[in-house]
């Protein structure tokens, strides 16, 4: 006789990462606080003992029109992390791991026998939204209409508005890889229309500054390579003097601002890895478009000199004829080290001279840089913050990439969730004032050496941990978004919610709060790895807002 079949269900935090290939280990979760304007989410697991397929997932609830729900997917990582990292992770072995949300179509979803599988529930609470605890029942039918299982979350929304984001946020725009992989021509209507969505994701997610490639962004390309010409400023060379059409770069702002983005950093105008060369710019001259510069220049040679004595003054006068000039910042070179300080200090004078009064930042973690007045705003890795921190470095910066593997947060698959979300405690501790990463969509291998499909290469083909490259994948009407995407928001929104907090009992009652139920000093390399301190930490914040400011 054959067993009936039966779906298993459970509530989980956002900090959950469910495997397919193991037992839940986390605790039901199912109920918390959020404040208006603030995006809650949370999952339920769910496994069957027999596959069934096209089944339907419902929500019941007075905040249904707030709520969507998506599957969460399954990608490959062949390279999890590198070698010699810390305990703090999940697994190190290669294999499927959760990531991707993806829509859920007129086909539902598919349980399949004896694995763990996860639906992610957002719930977009805005300030209209009636302050009080609200039902939400999730409920799995078959095609046919019976009910197979159903969990309850409690959503308590507290009466206090989220404050705006006032940190700068980055993650680099890679305009080239949309119409790689999408197979359009650069700045076509169709890429237009395209980086217009991937614009509008990133600004959802709490992204408020954008690479702008004035010309191809020199990043992570081979030395003697190219990328895909992006170039957003028209060159017309006659002799030794330049005429530049800003047409496409207008387009760009515009549309940005449309999508809700506030500052532009335009992009680096020296080489990667030591500011040695000058970027790919394409001229039209005696009619014909053709390169000018690129590996073959040298950086601090006259020839770039003078196009930059030309550039950079007709682009300040653009930049204050559309009232930008608040809002622009400025790279020189890419994570040049100390042995690269001469070609830098050459790179910043030539830069500087027609910049003065711009915030240039740069991701550097050497503090020679900035003692020697090279750099005014660095941005060092959260592994090396000491020095500047030490030395109190004003409107410092942070970031983070594949190299910040031991001790501090990150967001690679195979770190707990737990990891990536701290950053907005620590973000809020230590007063910083932006945050750069270089990876929203980067779909290429290391050094942008062949495109790859980001749904089955996770690892820039085994130079990165997977989840370093890219936070969105390419679908077929825009991006799809991932957990690890979602739950730095809620790190973004934690910040926020720190910052209300302190505005009502100041800094140092609200740093006590948190060390309180951290256990002990929180820095960039110390903190509670356990999820349930962090998610009561942040209860504790709402609590702590509520009984203050009951009504908004």
């Amino acid at each position: 006789m054959a067993e009936e079949a039966f779906l298993e269900t459970r509530c989980l935090s956002s900090l959950s990462k469910v495997f397919p290939d193991e037992e839940l280990k986390d605790a039901p979760f199912n109920k918390f606080s959020a404040l208006r304007n603030e995006t809650f989410s949370f999952q339920v697991a769910f496994r069957s003992n027999a596959i069934m397929k096209q089944l339907r997932v419902r929500i019941e609830s007075d905040l249904t029109d707030l709520i969507t729900v998506r599957t969460v997917g399954l990608v490959p990582s062949e390279m999890p992390i590198y070698s010699g990292h810390d305990e703090n992770i999940l697994r190190s072995a290669p294999g499927l791991y959760p990531d991707p949300l993806y829509p859920i179509d007129s086909d539902g979803i598919t349980a399949l026998p004896k694995q763990w599988r996860c639906v992610w529930v957002t719930v977009e609470v805005n300030a209209d939204t009636d302050p009080g605890v609200h039902a939400i029942k999730i409920v799995f039918d078959t095609a046919s209409g019976e009910t197979l299982a159903t969990e309850r979350f409690e959503l308590e929304v507290i009466p206090a508005q989220l404050p705006n984001q006032r940190l700068i946020h980055t993650e680099w725009f890679h305009t080239d890889c949309i119409a790689t992989y999408y197979r359009y021509d650069v700045f076509s209507e169709q890429h237009w229309e395209m980086i217009g969505k991937y614009i509008q994701t990133a600004v959802k997610h709490g992204l408020n500054m954008i690479l702008t490639p004035l010309f191809t962004p020199p990043l992570d390309t081979a030395v003697g390579g190219e990328r895909p010409t992006v170039q957003l400023v028209d060159v017309e060379k006659t002799g030794e003097t330049y005429r530049f059409g800003f047409d496409k770069l207008t387009r760009w702002i515009e549309l940005s601002r449309s999508k809700g983005i506030e500052y532009f950093e335009f992009s680096h105008l020296f080489t990667q890895w030591g500011a040695k060369h000058a970027p790919k710019i394409i001229a039209t001259e005696n009619g014909e478009s053709k390169k000018i510069f690129g590996w073959e220049t040298d950086a601090s040679g006259e020839e770039y000199k003078n196009f930059l004595g030309q550039f950079l003054p007709a682009l300040v006068d653009y930049i204050k004829k559309h009232n930008i000039e608040s809002y622009s910042y400025f790279h020189i070179s890419d994570e040049p080290n100390i042995s690269h300080i001469d070609s830098y200090r050459s790179a910043s004078a030539i830069i500087r001279k027609h910049l003065d009064g711009f915030p240039i930042i740069d991701a550097l973690s050497d503090y020679e840089f900035y003692r020697k007045g090279l750099v005014e705003r660095p941005i060092p890795a959260s592994n090396h913050m000491d020095s500047f921190l030490e030395n109190k470095v004003p409107d410092l910066w942070t970031y983070y990439c594949c190299s910040q593997f031991k001790k501090v947060s990150n967001r690679f698959f195979c770190f707990p969730s737990s990891r990536n979300r701290i950053i907005g405690m620590q973000l809020y501790k230590y007063d910083i004032a932006g945050f750069l990463h270089w990876g929203y969509n980067f779909w290429y291998s290391q050094y942008s050496r062949k495109p790859v499909d980001p749904f089955k290469v996770t690892d820039a083909m085994h130079a990165f941990p997977s989840g370093d490259a890219f936070l969105v994948y390419p679908g077929g009407d825009g991006p799809i978004e991932s957990i690890r995407m979602e739950v730095f928001y809620e790190a973004l929104q934690d910040l926020r919610a720190l910052q209300l907090l302190e505005s009502y009992i100041g800094k140092e009652k609200t740093l006590e709060l948190i060390h309180e139920e951290a256990g002990g000093d929180i820095t960039f390399e110390q903190y509670p790895t356990d999820a349930g301190r962090l998610l009561k930490t942040r209860e504790r914040i709402n609590r702590a807002i509520s009984d203050i400011q009951p009504n908004d």
